[in-house]
Protein backbone atom coordinates (compact mmCIF):
# COMPACT_ATOMS: atom_id res chain seq x y z
CA UNK A 1 0.00 0.00 0.00
CA UNK A 2 2.53 2.50 1.00
CA UNK A 3 4.80 1.76 -2.50
CA UNK A 4 1.23 2.59 -4.37
CA UNK A 5 1.02 5.60 -2.23
CA UNK A 6 4.82 6.44 -3.18
CA UNK A 7 4.07 5.35 -7.00
CA UNK A 8 0.64 7.97 -6.96
CA UNK A 9 2.56 10.98 -5.71
CA UNK A 10 5.71 10.40 -7.82
CA UNK A 11 3.13 10.44 -11.10
CA UNK A 12 0.73 13.25 -9.53
CA UNK A 13 3.10 15.37 -7.33
CA UNK A 14 2.82 14.92 -3.38
CA UNK A 15 0.08 17.94 -3.24
CA UNK A 16 -2.01 16.49 -6.01
CA UNK A 17 -1.97 13.08 -4.59
CA UNK A 18 -3.79 13.43 -1.34
CA UNK A 19 -6.92 15.15 -2.82
CA UNK A 20 -6.71 12.58 -6.07
CA UNK A 21 -7.13 9.67 -3.61
CA UNK A 22 -9.52 11.21 -1.22
CA UNK A 23 -11.28 12.19 -4.39
CA UNK A 24 -11.13 8.40 -5.37
CA UNK A 25 -12.06 7.08 -2.22
CA UNK A 26 -15.31 9.11 -2.01
CA UNK A 27 -16.70 7.93 -5.42
CA UNK A 28 -15.88 4.56 -4.86
CA UNK A 29 -17.87 4.19 -0.98
CA UNK A 30 -20.70 6.30 -1.95
CA UNK A 31 -21.21 4.67 -5.44
CA UNK A 32 -21.20 1.26 -4.10
CA UNK A 33 -23.72 2.50 -1.12
CA UNK A 34 -26.16 4.37 -3.25
CA UNK A 35 -27.25 3.91 -6.74
CA UNK A 36 -28.05 7.29 -7.18
CA UNK A 37 -24.77 8.81 -6.39
CA UNK A 38 -23.49 8.36 -10.05
CA UNK A 39 -26.47 10.54 -11.46
CA UNK A 40 -26.77 13.56 -13.65
CA UNK A 41 -28.94 15.11 -10.42
CA UNK A 42 -26.28 14.46 -8.14
CA UNK A 43 -23.24 16.00 -10.25
CA UNK A 44 -25.72 18.80 -11.09
CA UNK A 45 -26.22 19.79 -7.55
CA UNK A 46 -22.60 19.68 -7.10
CA UNK A 47 -21.95 22.07 -9.90
CA UNK A 48 -24.11 24.55 -8.23
CA UNK A 49 -23.36 24.32 -4.85
CA UNK A 50 -19.46 24.67 -5.38
CA UNK A 51 -18.89 27.79 -6.51
CA UNK A 52 -19.71 30.19 -3.51
CA UNK A 53 -17.33 28.04 -1.46
CA UNK A 54 -14.94 27.63 -3.72
CA UNK A 55 -14.44 31.46 -3.91
CA UNK A 56 -14.86 31.85 -0.81
CA UNK A 57 -12.10 29.01 -0.62
CA UNK A 58 -9.37 31.24 -2.64
CA UNK A 59 -9.95 34.15 -0.76
CA UNK A 60 -8.63 32.31 2.32
CA UNK A 61 -5.67 30.55 0.21
CA UNK A 62 -3.43 33.49 -0.34
CA UNK A 63 -2.95 34.95 3.24
CA UNK A 64 -2.78 31.03 4.47
CA UNK A 65 0.31 31.03 2.48
CA UNK A 66 1.90 34.14 3.96
CA UNK A 67 1.33 32.24 7.04
CA UNK A 68 -1.67 34.16 8.05
CA UNK A 69 -5.55 34.14 7.95
CA UNK A 70 -8.39 36.32 6.96
CA UNK A 71 -11.58 35.54 8.96
CA UNK A 72 -13.48 38.12 7.65
CA UNK A 73 -13.94 36.56 4.33
CA UNK A 74 -17.43 35.45 4.65
CA UNK A 75 -18.41 38.87 6.23
CA UNK A 76 -16.78 40.75 3.09
CA UNK A 77 -18.39 38.71 0.77
CA UNK A 78 -22.04 39.35 2.76
CA UNK A 79 -20.99 43.15 2.97
CA UNK A 80 -20.17 43.31 -1.03
CA UNK A 81 -23.52 41.96 -1.76
CA UNK A 82 -25.08 44.63 0.37
CA UNK A 83 -22.94 46.93 -1.93
CA UNK A 84 -24.37 45.53 -4.87
CA UNK A 85 -27.52 45.45 -3.44
CA UNK A 86 -27.98 49.42 -2.46
CA UNK A 87 -26.58 50.27 -5.78
CA UNK A 88 -29.33 48.07 -7.79
CA UNK A 89 -32.11 49.67 -5.06
CA UNK A 90 -31.11 53.16 -5.65
CA UNK A 91 -31.09 52.60 -9.72
CA UNK A 92 -34.80 51.21 -9.02
CA UNK A 93 -35.12 47.79 -7.99
CA UNK A 94 -36.72 45.45 -9.85
CA UNK A 95 -36.32 47.99 -13.09
CA UNK A 96 -32.66 48.45 -12.81
CA UNK A 97 -30.84 47.97 -15.82
CA UNK A 98 -27.79 45.90 -17.09
CA UNK A 99 -25.62 49.36 -15.95
CA UNK A 100 -26.41 49.40 -13.16
CA UNK A 101 -25.37 46.14 -12.54
CA UNK A 102 -21.75 46.52 -13.92
CA UNK A 103 -21.77 49.64 -11.34
CA UNK A 104 -22.84 47.88 -8.27
CA UNK A 105 -20.12 45.03 -9.15
CA UNK A 106 -17.47 47.29 -9.73
CA UNK A 107 -18.45 49.05 -6.46
CA UNK A 108 -18.78 45.56 -4.54
CA UNK A 109 -15.81 43.96 -5.64
CA UNK A 110 -14.17 47.86 -4.40
CA UNK A 111 -15.56 47.48 -1.31
CA UNK A 112 -14.13 44.04 -0.34
CA UNK A 113 -10.74 45.03 -1.93
CA UNK A 114 -10.85 48.08 0.44
CA UNK A 115 -11.67 45.63 3.84
CA UNK A 116 -8.55 43.25 2.55
CA UNK A 117 -6.73 46.87 1.82
CA UNK A 118 -6.88 48.26 5.25
CA UNK A 119 -5.84 44.48 6.84
CA UNK A 120 -2.88 44.76 4.71
CA UNK A 121 -1.75 47.69 5.67
CA UNK A 122 -2.48 47.12 9.52
CA UNK A 123 -0.33 44.00 9.42
CA UNK A 124 2.32 44.99 7.31
CA UNK A 125 2.71 48.00 9.28
CA UNK A 126 1.67 47.10 12.91
CA UNK A 127 3.22 43.09 12.64
CA UNK A 128 0.04 42.19 14.77
CA UNK A 129 -1.18 38.64 14.34
CA UNK A 130 -3.28 37.87 11.75
CA UNK A 131 -6.01 36.43 13.55
CA UNK A 132 -6.73 39.45 16.10
CA UNK A 133 -6.43 41.56 12.83
CA UNK A 134 -8.92 39.46 10.85
CA UNK A 135 -11.30 39.04 13.46
CA UNK A 136 -11.89 42.41 14.49
CA UNK A 137 -12.40 43.31 10.81
CA UNK A 138 -14.63 40.63 10.66
CA UNK A 139 -16.59 42.43 14.00
CA UNK A 140 -17.01 45.57 12.29
CA UNK A 141 -18.16 44.46 8.80
CA UNK A 142 -20.83 42.42 11.00
CA UNK A 143 -21.85 45.12 13.32
CA UNK A 144 -21.69 47.97 10.50
CA UNK A 145 -23.67 45.47 8.21
CA UNK A 146 -26.21 44.89 10.54
CA UNK A 147 -26.64 48.18 11.85
CA UNK A 148 -27.08 49.30 8.20
CA UNK A 149 -30.02 46.68 7.13
CA UNK A 150 -31.00 45.98 11.22
CA UNK A 151 -30.38 42.55 11.03
CA UNK A 152 -32.73 42.32 8.39
CA UNK A 153 -32.13 41.02 4.44
CA UNK A 154 -32.10 42.91 0.97
CA UNK A 155 -34.32 41.06 -1.99
CA UNK A 156 -36.15 41.92 -5.10
CA UNK A 157 -33.13 42.26 -7.86
CA UNK A 158 -33.99 42.64 -11.66
CA UNK A 159 -34.80 38.99 -13.51
CA UNK A 160 -31.31 39.22 -15.43
CA UNK A 161 -29.38 38.90 -12.16
CA UNK A 162 -30.90 35.03 -11.87
CA UNK A 163 -28.74 33.23 -14.59
CA UNK A 164 -25.70 34.43 -12.66
CA UNK A 165 -26.88 32.19 -9.97
CA UNK A 166 -28.62 29.53 -11.64
CA UNK A 167 -28.34 29.67 -15.59
CA UNK A 168 -26.20 27.45 -17.21
CA UNK A 169 -23.47 28.02 -20.22
CA UNK A 170 -23.33 25.08 -22.93
CA UNK A 171 -24.71 23.06 -20.23
CA UNK A 172 -22.05 24.05 -17.19
CA UNK A 173 -23.48 26.04 -14.51
CA UNK A 174 -22.26 29.68 -14.91
CA UNK A 175 -20.93 29.66 -11.13
CA UNK A 176 -19.00 26.76 -11.63
CA UNK A 177 -17.75 28.67 -15.05
CA UNK A 178 -16.69 31.41 -12.95
CA UNK A 179 -14.71 29.57 -10.39
CA UNK A 180 -12.69 28.16 -13.09
CA UNK A 181 -12.00 30.78 -14.42
CA UNK A 182 -10.99 32.41 -11.14
CA UNK A 183 -8.95 28.89 -10.00
CA UNK A 184 -6.65 29.59 -13.17
CA UNK A 185 -6.45 33.66 -12.32
CA UNK A 186 -5.02 32.23 -9.06
CA UNK A 187 -2.91 29.37 -10.42
CA UNK A 188 -1.46 32.06 -12.67
CA UNK A 189 -0.86 34.76 -9.99
CA UNK A 190 0.65 31.91 -7.58
CA UNK A 191 2.67 29.93 -10.52
CA UNK A 192 3.57 32.78 -13.07
CA UNK A 193 4.17 35.87 -11.33
CA UNK A 194 6.38 37.47 -8.82
CA UNK A 195 3.60 38.54 -6.21
CA UNK A 196 3.33 34.32 -6.46
CA UNK A 197 6.68 34.16 -5.64
CA UNK A 198 7.01 36.55 -3.34
CA UNK A 199 4.07 34.93 -1.66
CA UNK A 200 5.53 31.52 -1.21
CA UNK A 201 8.79 33.21 0.30
CA UNK A 202 7.12 35.53 2.73
CA UNK A 203 5.13 32.38 3.96
CA UNK A 204 8.34 30.33 4.26
CA UNK A 205 10.51 32.96 6.26
CA UNK A 206 9.39 36.63 6.21
CA UNK A 207 12.00 37.76 7.95
CA UNK A 208 14.65 36.15 6.02
CA UNK A 209 13.11 37.64 2.56
CA UNK A 210 12.74 41.15 4.50
CA UNK A 211 16.53 41.42 4.57
CA UNK A 212 17.00 39.75 0.82
CA UNK A 213 15.38 42.78 -0.03
CA UNK A 214 11.73 41.84 -1.03
CA UNK A 215 9.25 44.59 0.20
CA UNK A 216 7.38 41.97 2.69
CA UNK A 217 5.08 44.96 3.46
CA UNK A 218 3.95 45.08 -0.41
CA UNK A 219 3.19 41.84 -0.38
CA UNK A 220 1.04 41.55 2.50
CA UNK A 221 -1.02 44.56 1.60
CA UNK A 222 -1.42 43.05 -2.25
CA UNK A 223 -2.36 39.31 -0.87
CA UNK A 224 -5.17 40.41 1.31
CA UNK A 225 -6.41 43.19 -0.97
CA UNK A 226 -6.71 39.83 -3.19
CA UNK A 227 -8.52 38.01 -0.86
CA UNK A 228 -11.08 40.56 -0.22
CA UNK A 229 -11.82 41.37 -3.93
CA UNK A 230 -12.27 37.71 -4.33
CA UNK A 231 -14.67 37.50 -1.31
CA UNK A 232 -16.78 39.97 -2.59
CA UNK A 233 -16.82 38.29 -6.22
CA UNK A 234 -18.16 35.34 -3.56
CA UNK A 235 -20.66 37.82 -2.21
CA UNK A 236 -21.70 38.62 -5.66
CA UNK A 237 -22.47 35.45 -6.44
CA UNK A 238 -24.39 34.41 -3.80
CA UNK A 239 -26.94 37.55 -3.91
CA UNK A 240 -27.66 35.95 -7.32
CA UNK A 241 -28.39 32.57 -5.86
CA UNK A 242 -30.10 33.53 -2.67
CA UNK A 243 -32.03 36.42 -4.68
CA UNK A 244 -31.72 38.28 -1.33
CA UNK A 245 -28.48 39.45 1.01
CA UNK A 246 -28.18 39.53 4.19
CA UNK A 247 -24.77 39.58 6.90
CA UNK A 248 -25.19 36.23 8.00
CA UNK A 249 -25.24 34.90 4.88
CA UNK A 250 -22.81 31.69 4.46
CA UNK A 251 -21.14 31.62 7.88
CA UNK A 252 -20.90 28.15 8.18
CA UNK A 253 -18.35 28.30 5.11
CA UNK A 254 -15.83 30.25 7.40
CA UNK A 255 -14.08 26.56 8.61
CA UNK A 256 -15.14 24.86 5.40
CA UNK A 257 -12.37 27.13 3.56
CA UNK A 258 -9.32 26.29 6.07
CA UNK A 259 -10.66 22.64 6.31
CA UNK A 260 -10.34 22.41 2.24
CA UNK A 261 -6.92 24.33 2.18
CA UNK A 262 -5.56 22.13 4.23
CA UNK A 263 -6.90 18.89 2.36
CA UNK A 264 -5.28 20.18 -0.49
CA UNK A 265 -2.03 20.32 1.14
CA UNK A 266 -1.58 23.84 2.13
CA UNK A 267 1.00 24.50 5.05
CA UNK A 268 -0.74 25.77 7.99
CA UNK A 269 2.22 27.92 8.94
CA UNK A 270 2.56 29.54 5.31
CA UNK A 271 5.10 28.88 2.24
CA UNK A 272 3.75 25.29 1.05
CA UNK A 273 0.61 24.67 -1.32
CA UNK A 274 -0.74 24.83 -5.23
CA UNK A 275 -4.46 25.55 -5.98
CA UNK A 276 -5.64 22.58 -7.83
CA UNK A 277 -5.47 20.21 -5.21
CA UNK A 278 -7.15 22.34 -3.00
CA UNK A 279 -9.83 22.75 -6.25
CA UNK A 280 -9.91 18.77 -6.05
CA UNK A 281 -10.28 19.06 -1.61
CA UNK A 282 -13.37 21.33 -2.62
CA UNK A 283 -15.17 18.81 -5.38
CA UNK A 284 -14.50 15.85 -2.64
CA UNK A 285 -16.15 17.85 0.33
CA UNK A 286 -18.72 18.72 -1.64
CA UNK A 287 -19.65 14.88 -2.92
CA UNK A 288 -19.18 14.27 0.27
CA UNK A 289 -21.73 16.51 1.47
CA UNK A 290 -24.31 14.88 -1.50
CA UNK A 291 -23.27 11.48 -0.66
CA UNK A 292 -24.54 11.72 3.02
CA UNK A 293 -27.43 13.74 2.10
CA UNK A 294 -28.46 10.58 0.02
CA UNK A 295 -27.81 8.00 2.56
CA UNK A 296 -30.42 10.05 4.56
CA UNK A 297 -27.86 11.94 6.71
CA UNK A 298 -28.94 15.77 7.51
CA UNK A 299 -25.94 18.41 6.70
CA UNK A 300 -25.23 18.54 10.75
CA UNK A 301 -23.86 15.43 10.37
CA UNK A 302 -22.22 16.17 7.32
CA UNK A 303 -20.08 18.80 9.11
CA UNK A 304 -19.53 17.13 12.00
CA UNK A 305 -18.02 14.44 9.01
CA UNK A 306 -15.99 17.18 7.51
CA UNK A 307 -14.28 18.49 11.73
CA UNK A 308 -13.15 14.34 11.48
CA UNK A 309 -12.08 14.84 8.42
CA UNK A 310 -9.78 17.63 9.17
CA UNK A 311 -8.29 15.37 12.58
CA UNK A 312 -7.50 12.54 10.12
CA UNK A 313 -5.69 15.00 8.07
CA UNK A 314 -3.69 16.17 10.74
CA UNK A 315 -3.26 12.50 12.17
CA UNK A 316 -2.11 10.89 8.71
CA UNK A 317 0.30 14.15 7.67
CA UNK A 318 2.35 13.23 11.35
CA UNK A 319 2.39 10.08 10.90
CA UNK A 320 3.74 10.49 7.10
CA UNK A 321 6.66 12.93 8.61
CA UNK A 322 7.40 10.27 10.96
CA UNK A 323 8.05 7.80 8.09
CA UNK A 324 9.74 9.95 6.26
CA UNK A 325 12.06 10.99 9.20
CA UNK A 326 12.85 7.29 10.15
CA UNK A 327 13.06 6.66 6.37
CA UNK A 328 15.69 9.24 6.01
CA UNK A 329 17.70 7.94 9.47
CA UNK A 330 17.57 4.46 7.83
CA UNK A 331 19.32 6.03 4.85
Amino acid sequence: MTRFVELFQNRLGRELAGPLLALLAVLVIFGLSSPQFFSQATFGSVAFQLPELGLLTLAMLFPLLTGGLNLAITFTANFAGLTLAWALKSQGGLDAGPAAMVLGCILAIGAGAATGLVMGLVLAYTRAHPILVSLSMMIFIRGLGEFLTRGGDISGFPDFIRPLGHGSLLGIPVPLILLIACVALWHFLLMRTKLGFNTYMVGSNIEAVRYSGINTRKVIILVYTLSGAMSAVAGIIMLARFNSVRVGHGESYLLITVLACFLGGINPFGGFGRVLPVFVALVVLQLLSSGLNLLGANQHLATAVWGLLLVGIMILRWVASQYKSINTSKG
